[in-house]
């Protein structure tokens, strides 16, 4: 029977987004972490968990795939659905590829991933519906492999993978399916993917944003293969939630997009403290936005995050 979403009684949909977790072998960090995971989701009661990718650290696990059974066994236990995906440090093991895990995420009974669409670049590319009380889709959740590392690297061209013309195709046609079977009219859609767009580069330096940017680069990759042009043409994600910069906890507004970072929920590779937590979104049921905080570790509910005004750059309306 097909796994569906739908939206609650009282119309709201909540979403709580893990990222970059890397989990690899059982310690006390990662008993915490956990711990920590099952206090969000316990107080949240979210519908749907996210991971937006590095779930593991492949490379520094010596079994990979429990690693990847430990860091979703929390929503497994709680019976909540999840999906998941993949970042840089997820495949970086001579035995797991990316093909690996989504096969391994579809094998759990609470993932409502969905297999690959053929012939589109990557693993982990996949759209779920949320439906209203007519069983009628009344939103849309869209995944997306950011991939890992470039591969024109040699020719010095960027550090990370970028989103693939392959899967900007699939998006507008799934895009445009959902639309037409809306009566013409794009059904509000959230996207989720790993590495940051260019994009994000933008809304820092040229917007007014909201939270915190500790990381030095935005690590996004050199080439801009238009997939953010594409969502602005097709005009259904309102938002879009990303990972990888683990200090980065901003969001801003582009073009009518708000291009969120997630809240790291792994302190790894920071020299600063930085408290981990998750991002937690709520959509409501025939509205055109979606209201986002974060949960932090220590319990801290931040629903106002610091306002950042553009240092000496000229403001884009």
């Amino acid at each position: 029977m097909r796994k569906s979403l739908h939206f609650n009684a009282d119309g709201t949909f909540k979403i709580v987004q893990f990222t970059d977790t890397e989990f690899c072998e059982p310690d006390r960090e990662e008993m915490q972490m956990k711990a920590m995971m099952r206090r969000i989701l316990e107080t949240e009661k979210p519908d749907l968990v996210v991971y937006t990718g590095d779930v593991i650290a492949s490379n520094k696990s010596p079994n990979p795939i429990q690693a990847f059974r430990d860091a979703v066994s929390v929503p497994e236990e709680l019976h909540i659905p999840w999906t998941a995906v993949f970042g840089n440090h997820d495949s970086e093991a001579a035995d797991m590829t990316r093909e690996q895990l989504h096969n391994l995420q579809l094998s759990h009974r609470y993932c409502y991933a969905q297999p690959d669409p053929p012939n589109v670049h990557g693993a982990g590319n996949y759209a779920l519906e949320i439906l209203d009380r007519q069983q009628q889709p009344a939103a849309a959740l869209y995944f997306l492999d950011s991939g890992s590392y470039s591969p024109l690297e040699h020719l010095r061209v960027g550090f990370y993978d970028w989103i693939r013309r392959s899967q900007i195709a699939w998006y507008t046609e799934t895009s445009y399916r959902l639309t037409t079977q809306n009566g013409g009219s794009p059904l509000p859609a959230l996207g989720f993917f790993h590495i940051p767009l260019p994009e994000y580069n933008d809304i820092w330096d040229f917007s007014v944003c909201y939270g915190q940017k500790l990381d030095t680069t935005i690590c996004a990759p050199w080439i801009n293969t238009g997939f953010f042009a594409a969502m602005v043409e097709m005009g259904d994600i309102m938002g879009t939630f990303v990972g990888h910069d683990h200090a980065n906890d901003f969001w801003g507004t582009l073009h009518g997009i708000r291009l969120c970072y997630g809240r790291t929920t792994r302190n790894a590779y920071l020299d600063q403290p930085f408290t981990t937590g998750a991002r937690i979104i709520k959509l409501t049921e025939g509205v055109r936005s979606f209201d986002t905080w974060l949960h932090l570790e220590d319990g801290t509910i931040v629903l106002e995050q610091p306002e950042h005004q553009p240092e000496g750059r000229r403001l884009r309306s």
